[in-house]
Parts: C-alpha cells; sequence; structure tokens
C-alpha cells in the first residue's frame, strides 16, 4: 500500500486510496466469482437441454426411412439447435477445440449416448463461440448439431460494469464526505497554527473531532497560550530594562553639559549617543519598545518621498523615483522605520541615494541604492544576521549591535515580504524590498512614472 500512496498525499488522500483500493478488489473479486459461477451453470443447463434434445432426435431420426432422414432432421431444429442427418461426419473446423467437461455432463445426463461416440466441439472461440458435434447413429451415419444461439461467456460489457459500480462509487463519495467532515478539526488546527506563526496572535481553536484530534488541539492550545505568555514576559522586560538604562544615560547627558573641557565632553557625548543607539536598535529588535502596528490603508508613494524629503532637509544628495500615490494596506510606521534604516545606512556610506518605487503585476517593490563600497556578495545572507558587522566593508564607527538590516528583514517579513540585497550597476550596494499586492482591487494608483529629484 505505501507503493501505492505517495508521501505527499494527505490523510484524507491515504483514506480514500485505502477505501477505494478495497471497493476495486471486493469489486473484481466479487465480479470474477460470480461471472464464474454463473458461466458454469449456464453451460450445465445448456448440457442437459442439449443431452435430451439429441436422444429424442436420434430416435426419431434413426426410426426414420433413410431417404426422409435429411427431412426429418430438419424438422427437429428448433430455435436453439440445428440439427442435419449425414451419412459421414464432416472434418472439424481448424480451430474447434473439444469440451470435455461439456460432453461429460451430457454423458452423465443421458448415459445412453455414450455408445454413440459422441463429440462436442467449441466452433469460432472469441467474440461469439457455438457449440457443434455429432454422434453415430447405430447404421454408422451421423447427425450433426450445432448451437444457434453463441454460447454464454463471461460478460464484461462496459454497462454491465458500471452499473455494478454506480453503487460503489455512491460509497464512496459518502464515505469521503464522512471523512472530511470528521478531519475538518484537523485542517481548522493547521489553519490556527498558520496564522500563529505569522501574525504572532490567535485565539483558542476549539477541541472536537476524534479523540486523537482533541487531544492536539488541547495540546496546541496550551503551547499557544504559553508561548504568547513568553512572548508578553519578555516585551515587558525588555520594556522595562530599557526605561531603567535610559534613566542613567539621561542623567549622564545632564552631566556632561557641565564639564568644562569641550573635547571630553564631546567624546562623552558620542558615548551617550552610541549607548541609546545600542538600546534603541536591541529593543526593535527583540520587540520590546512599542505595541504591534495594526495595517491600515497608506500612500506609499507619499511616505517614500517624504523619507527622501527628511534626506534632502539633512543636506544628503538622494532621488526618489517612482509613481505620486499608490495606496495599499500596510504598517506604515514599521515599514517607515525599515526604509528609514536601509536610506540612512546608504547615505552613511554612500554619496548618492537612490529610492526607487515600483509596481510589477502583483508585487510592489522599494529599491533603496548607494554608490558607496558595496558588500561582497558572498557576504549578502551573512549581513542580514543579527549581530553581524562587515569591518571590511562598512565603517566601524556606526552606533549599535550590527541590528540595522536584521531589523529591516524582520519588519518587512511582517509585513509579508521579502529583503534582498545585489550589487548596484555601476558600484555600489541594491537593497530591495519586495511586497505582495493584496486581493482586493486598487482603490488609487498614478502610475505615470515621474521622475522627481529631491
Amino acid at each position: 500500500m505505501k507503493a501505492l500512496v505517495a508521501p505527499s498525499i494527505g490523510i484524507v488522500g491515504r483514506i480514500v486510496a485505502i477505501l477505494l483500493l478495497t471497493v476495486l478488489l471486493e469489486f473484481g473479486v466479487s465480479t470474477l466469482l460470480y461471472e464464474r459461477a454463473s458461466r458454469f451453470a449456464v453451460r450445465e443447463d445448456e448440457a442437459h437441454r442439449l443431452a435430451e434434445h439429441l436422444v429424442i432426435s436420434r430416435k426419431l431420426v434413426f426410426d426414420a426411412r433413410p431417404e426422409v432422414r435429411a427431412e426429418q432432421a430438419a424438422e427437429l431444429t428448433t430455435d436453439r439447435y440445428a440439427l442435419r442427418w449425414q451419412t459421414a461426419l464432416p472434418p472439424p473446423p481448424p480451430i474447434a477445440p473439444s469440451l470435455d467437461s461439456m460432453r461429460e455432463q451430457i454423458l452423465a445426463w443421458e448415459p445412453s449416448l455414450a455408445a454413440s461416440d459422441l463429440r462436442v466441439q467449441l466452433m469460432s472461440p472469441g467474440r461469439h463461440p457455438y457449440v457443434t458435434g455429432g454422434l453415430r447413429l447405430p447404421d454408422g451415419s451421423w447427425l450433426y448439431f450445432r448451437t444457434i444461439e453463441p454460447l454464454v461467456t463471461v460478460n464484461l460489457a462496459f454497462e454491465r460494469i458500471m452499473l455494478t459500480l454506480i453503487p460503489a462509487i455512491a460509497l464512496m463519495i459518502v464515505a469521503v464526505l464522512l471523512v472530511r467532515r470528521m478531519l475538518f478539526p484537523l485542517r481548522r488546527l493547521a489553519a490556527a497554527a498558520d496564522e500563529f506563526g505569522t501574525s504572532g496572535a490567535g485565539g483558542a481553536v476549539p477541541e472536537s473531532g476524534p479523540g486523537e484530534v482533541r487531544r492536539m488541539t488541547g495540546a496546541f492550545n496550551r503551547m499557544q497560550e504559553r508561548i504568547l505568555r513568553l512572548i508578553a514576559e519578555q516585551a515587558q522586560a525588555l520594556a522595562a530594562v530599557g526605561h531603567d538604562m535610559r534613566t542613567p544615560l539621561a542623567r549622564l547627558k545632564l552631566r556632561a553639559d557641565a564639564i568644562p573641557d569641550a573635547e571630553v565632553r564631546r567624546s562623552v557625548e558620542q558615548d551617550v549617543a552610541e549607548m541609546e543607539a545600542m538600546i534603541a536598535s536591541l529593543l526593535a529588535f527583540l520587540g520590546g519598545d512599542d505595541e504591534p502596528e495594526k495595517p491600515v490603508r497608506s500612500d506609499l508613494a507619499v511616505l517614500c518621498a517624504t523619507i527622501v524629503d527628511h534626506l534632502s532637509d539633512a543636506g544628503y544628495d538622494a532621488d526618489y523615483i517612482g509613481p505620486d500615490h499608490l495606496d495599499l494596506v500596510l504598517r506604515p510606521m514599521a515599514l517607515r522605520r525599515a526604509i528609514n534604516n536601509l536610506t540612512d545606512n546608504a547615505a552613511r556610506y554612500g554619496a548618492h541615494v537612490w529610492l526607487r518605487l515600483s509596481r510589477e503585476h502583483d508585487t510592489v517593490k522599494i529599491q533603496v541604492e548607494d554608490d558607496g563600497p558595496g558588500i561582497p556578495e558572498e557576504d549578502f545572507a551573512r549581513v542580514l544576521e543579527p549581530f553581524v558587522r562587515l569591518d571590511d566593508a562598512r565603517q566601524r564607527d556606526a552606533a549599535g549591535f550590527g541590528l540595522g538590516l536584521a531589523i529591516v528583514a524582520r519588519t518587512v517579513e511582517a509585513q509579508g515580504g521579502t529583503l534582498a540585497l545585489s550589487t548596484r550597476q555601476g558600484g555600489g550596494l541594491c537593497a530591495t524590498i519586495t511586497l505582495a499586492l493584496p486581493a482586493e482591487p486598487r482603490r488609487r494608483v498614478d502610475a505615470g512614472g515621474s521622475h522627481r529629484a529631491v
């Protein structure tokens, strides 16, 4: 059975395959046994009738005068058997196997025919076989006989098979519906697990169905409660730690203002700023800073253009390339922070920043490019990991733990998108955020493709 069912087939498919195999085997064996019994029953009945007809015909034909025996045999022909009297038995056809079992049945029914040199053969074996043969009269002449209707054999006609399969198919449909209903709680549990894994939240799954599924659902609900409790406790602890660490840093800021030496004061302020950046990046990565943001409809084009405006106001050379408006359902604050991380990173290591927004079929792409030193291609995957910094490609004087790209990747993944890095044509780094368009109809899209320099 393992060879018939692929490992990728689900529980419903496996149960249906087992039921189908069972029904087919039962149907095939029952049909063959029925047809075999029916065939032997018909042949036995045919032998009895032929024996009675031959006994009567032999006596009447032999008692008649030789000149009228042919007419007598013709008169004894019925709608079932054809008789012909002749002085010698014609040779059998080229393909005419002997029916020994039928001959034995005839002789068992009429033992008097044993002395007549009875011969029974199957003529034209195939689609329409006939029983033919003859018996010798006491004077040496022969009485030839042949069945008019073909011999009944196994009938596997399409109509008969379908009539037999209709009840089996109906039972299979009922069985499949019952199995699907039985496994509905399991499908609901799988859907709840997928939702919990992507959104991180979800209610308790109703415990119903077979005992095994109820136990599995109960275990999943308890596991879900434990995970949610751990996440809440972790977020609460991180928020408390962040608050407690920011308090002495604020005091250090105030005390740094009282340092008379300007160079020492500037060094202390830089250290405090670096510590604040580390705390902020760590809380953002571990999720202990803000509450989860709910998706709302926002204009992504305006959001991107605003980010580029702020870069330009800060003195960086930046361009926005894309449509004037593009409405999407997203988490605007989280996505803004992710794009800000990419543009700040690009502005830090490149002289020029390009922020491109485009829509391709059912996806939206946000590309942040710079003309800086870039990152080796073999390090693209490693740089997205947390706490990874590439000293040879990026400077070490930036604040933080090296969580910028990891935070962006996690934010984009929560948005249902992907982050990919590539080498920009002409040198530099290109970070691409790909978001899937929602299935709902778009309200407003201006794809004029305007190029606006900022």
